[in-house]
């Protein structure tokens, strides 16, 4: 980190010039760690979507496949 930044830590401003070399890794591993999370976030919504399509289709098809055989009983 060479560039001077404002972060927060807890509800204090921060310039990430006056922190030490360990306290620097630390918010690196905040900041990866955080992307991180909404990466997986993001994967999980578009997972939760399709799933949901999925389980519509099933459900669909599962609906379909009762009445044509309850309409073959009939017949």
């Amino acid at each position: 980190m060479t560039e001077d930044n404002v972060i927060f830590i807890g509800d204090q401003e921060v310039h990430t010039k006056d922190l030490t070399e360990e306290q620097k890794y630390f918010w690196q591993q905040v900041l990866d760690l955080k992307n991180k999370q909404a990466r997986i976030q993001f994967e999980l919504d578009q997972v939760n979507a399709s799933l949901s399509v999925f389980d519509n289709a099933l459900t669909e098809s599962y609906k379909k496949s009762s009445q044509e055989k309850s309409e073959e009983k009939v017949n």
